[in-house]
């Protein structure tokens, strides 16, 4: 009997760290774009492509390159998911709704954006969190130094690496079709 109740409090207590400490990208719920909470359980199974962006940064027409990829690998399993901050320099100070309607109309973007958050800091979103844990930056630093910090997600919901600002999204494509398998 003693036996059965350890065994019924180690799985319990592994349950509950297991909720506090994700293991991937799908434990986390985050806001769309349009106020809706969704897990990212949805993407199950896919190769990720993590980016903080921003409407009026001079890596603003990263944009172009990650609709591209989205576009030409969505169908293989990739997906492009943007996270709006107004963290380094102000340059994305809009609203959600008029975040979308830049996006869509400069850019074309159709890949899913989601609500404004913070990336760094004390009011930042837990998903980057584990991001920035996952995969740390230059000499482990884990702050986002930048807009258009890139993570990428292989389809067990692993971070497999971390790209600054500087990468163009066309630089990933043979590591995004590496974990595609094509």
């Amino acid at each position: 009997m003693f036996y059965k109740f350890l065994l019924i409090f180690i799985l319990s207590i592994s349950t509950m760290l297991a909720k506090e400490n994700p293991m991937n990208v799908y434990d986390f719920k985050v806001k769309t774009i349009d106020g809706e909470m969704v897990s990212l359980e949805k993407y199950k199974g896919k190769v990720l492509l993590i980016v903080n962006v921003a409407s009026k940064c001079g890596f603003t027409p990263q944009y172009e390159g990650l609709e591209a990829l989205h576009a030409k690998y969505k169908d293989n399993g990739f997906m492009v998911l943007g996270f709006p901050s107004n963290q380094f320099g102000q340059q994305e100070p809009g609203s959600n709704e008029q975040i979308k309607d830049f996006c869509t109309l400069t850019y074309g973007v159709k890949f899913d954006m989601f609500a404004k958050i913070d990336v760094n800091g004390e009011n930042e979103d837990p998903l980057y969190k584990h991001l920035k844990k996952e995969a740390p930056g230059i000499l482990g630093s884990e702050s986002i130094k930048w807009n258009f910090t890139k993570f990428l997600i292989d389809p067990d919901g692993k971070v497999i690496e971390r790209y600054g600002s500087t990468t163009k999204p066309s630089s990933i494509e043979d590591e995004i079709k590496r974990l595609l398998g094509i």
